[in-house]
């Protein structure tokens, strides 16, 4: 009888093709400067998640763990928002690629960059009804700034030279370029489609850390000039609108800003992700500021409150002659009236995103420059008087949602009644409920420049744009699509980012409660990972209020609206937040609101304001 040993041997581990290809493309994208790595895990894609792992415990990399691919797309949109840099997304074959289509679409209209690395079966398998396949290659090549089906590793590399591992370098470097908008582009999301045959996975090659240390030139991965001309057009060129047209392939940069004379009446409008520029040209042309509440511009001197009922207004709105636009807007109809007049001159700052075109006499210009006003006091009055109009107008529109001040004569008086009624007051002011007014007030309020604010595309952003005043906030809002999807995502992503940054603050998110279940698994973050501060704030008023204020609310059967427009729930959602391990608090007045976003707590907190239909 033979002596056989109880002990098992583990299997040996050799190299593998897959592996050594995921770690020269994920070598290279490191070293061009991609920090985060967002993954959802899968079968094949393997050898990208394990070389990422590697990256990750050897300090170069942050590794962000997401089951839900829907989830790590707009995880990388939000830490590609705040730091300006792309994350890079992996994940397996089949709908798992499908699953990125919905932040796809956002990078592309908002000009977000985005690198996504999607595994596939080899080519052999497609069409063939192999399991877990479909046509990935061109799957986003209407939103895609570079699109690439990659072939199949089929060699080891051991010292990290061969022409494979080179082609692989070049392709993290084209692609790279090619999602910060490099050349012709606009930023946004570049595909590369990796087919990978088993196995799928073997040891991590001895060569990653010199990789690294190689960045973006190693290897050979410079390109030539003919190299480069041909990589300018390997990207998707779709013809057709909502893709890559003719129309987003930016110009070559104008010599000289495009002069804005003096004399026509002009507006200053900024949409979402205008920034600063919009409120320093208002400032420097004495202009009127119309800035929504996305725009991250709404301060300064010539700010207009109200400016939905000014521009309705045939004194004001009525009379524009020139708008000269920031970033995306998307708020208000009275706005897209505006840009789509073809009366009026409009002058639109490229962005990252789709140009502007309403009226279809649109300009698109790189850079603005004011005409000084010179020797004509006709025009410096008739501006003076432009100006001065939708100022008076503007300060007669602000809303004040700040409390009475106390009674203090009445606290300190001696005679009872008196003391009594102005504690009575203040009881009454402290527990008075809240509304969406008073509860967008609070979040502004509480929130400063080292915060973030991020607003979902709920009935609550026309709120704030509606009533909140000026206050020098960087703010973040999904508005290239204005989805519902992905808030909770983005915002992580961008609370992420700000964390790994070393950056103080909090980062806040105010949506409403059907924004909070469309993405609620983003709630779910993997043991072991960074846990930024993130406030969650919900006003939940039981479904889509924000079709009460449309037209079907008031031709539509009532009882059919509710049924499929605002689709009511009954989630409790302390108990959602504590089956997913976030901090509960609900306040249903000011004190309470006030408190709950001031005090600190745990890193990741849900808010609920219960809120009346």
């Amino acid at each position: 009888m033979s002596d056989v040993s109880g002990d098992e041997v583990a299997p040996e581990v050799h190299a593998a093709p897959a592996t050594d290809a995921a770690a020269a493309l994920l070598a290279a994208l490191v070293g061009r400067g991609v920090d985060h790595l967002v993954l959802s895990p899968g079968s094949r894609s393997q050898s990208l998640a394990l070389i990422a792992a590697e990256l990750e415990r050897r300090g170069h990399l942050q590794l962000h763990v997401r089951i839900d691919e829907r989830v790590a797309g707009f995880t990388a949109l939000g830490l590609a928002r705040e730091s300006g840099m792309p994350a890079a997304v992996v994940c397996t074959s089949g709908t798992a690629v499908a699953n990125l289509m919905p932040a796809v679409l956002e990078a592309h209209h908002a000009g977000v960059p985005m690198i996504l690395l999607t595994a596939d079966r080899p080519p052999e398998l497609r069409g063939v009804g192999a399991n877990q396949t479909t046509r990935q290659p061109g799957m986003f090549s209407s939103a895609s700034r570079y699109d690439a089906d990659l072939a199949v590793p089929d060699a080891t590399d051991p010292a990290g030279v061969s022409e494979q591992t080179t082609t692989l370098r070049r392709v993290a470097h084209d692609a790279f370029d090619a999602a910060l908008g490099v050349g012709q582009w606009a930023p946004g999301p570049v595909h590369l489609n990796l087919p990978y045959r088993e196995p799928l996975s073997g040891v991590v090659p001895a060569w990653l850390d010199a990789a690294l240390s190689g960045g973006a030139h190693s290897a050979g991965v410079a390109a030539s000039d003919d190299d480069a001309a041909e990589g300018a057009m390997s990207g998707a060129l779709y013809q057709g609108g909502g893709g890559i047209g003719a129309a987003d392939i930016a110009a070559a940069p104008a010599d000289l800003p495009t002069a804005l004379p003096r004399g026509p009446r002009t507006v200053v409008i900024a949409g979402a992700d205008a920034g600063p520029a919009a409120e320093a040209l208002a400032h420097e042309g004495r202009w009127p500021l119309i800035a929504e509440i996305v725009s991250g511009s709404r301060y300064g001197r010539h700010v207009v409150h109200g400016y939905r009922d000014l521009l309705r207004r045939a004194e004001l709105g009525g009379r524009i002659e020139r708008a000269v636009v920031f970033g995306h807007p998307t708020l208000s109809r009275e706005v897209t009236a505006v840009l789509s007049d073809p009366l009026v001159e409009v002058i639109a700052l490229r962005g990252p995103g789709e140009p502007l075109g309403l009226n279809g006499a649109t300009r698109s210009v790189d850079a603005v420059a004011v005409t000084p006003v010179g020797g004509s006091p006709e025009i410096a009055e008739a501006e003076h008087a432009w100006l001065g109009a939708w100022m008076r107008a503007s300060r007669a529109a602000a809303v004040d949602l700040s409390a009475p001040a106390p009674d203090v004569d009445g606290l300190a008086s001696a005679v009872p009644r008196e003391r009594l009624g102005a504690i009575s007051a203040e009881l009454g002011a402290m527990r008075a409920p809240l509304d969406r007014e008073l509860l967008v007030d609070a979040v502004w309020r509480a929130t400063w420049p080292h915060d973030r604010l991020v607003f979902g595309s709920s009935r609550l952003v026309r709120v704030a744009d509606a009533v909140l005043g000026g206050k020098k906030v960087p703010v973040h809002a999904n508005r290239g699509l204005a989805g519902i999807d992905g808030t909770i995502a983005t915002a992580t992503g961008i609370a992420l980012a700000r964390h790994h940054a070393g950056a103080p603050g909090v980062t806040r998110v105010l949506l409403g409660d059907l924004a909070l279940l469309h993405d609620v698994g983003a709630l779910l973050s993997a043991p072991g990972e960074e846990e930024p501060r993130i406030q969650i704030i919900v006003g939940n008023d039981g479904g889509g209020t924000i079709f009460d204020g449309l037209e079907v609310a008031g031709t539509a059967d009532p009882a059919s609206v509710d049924r499929v427009l605002y689709t009511p729930h009954r989630v409790d959602l302390a108990q959602l937040a504590a089956a997913y391990g976030w901090e509960y608090t609900r306040a249903t007045t000011r004190s309470e609101l006030d408190q709950a976003l001031t005090a600190g707590g745990a890193a990741r907190q849900v808010i609920e304001v219960p809120l009346p239909r």
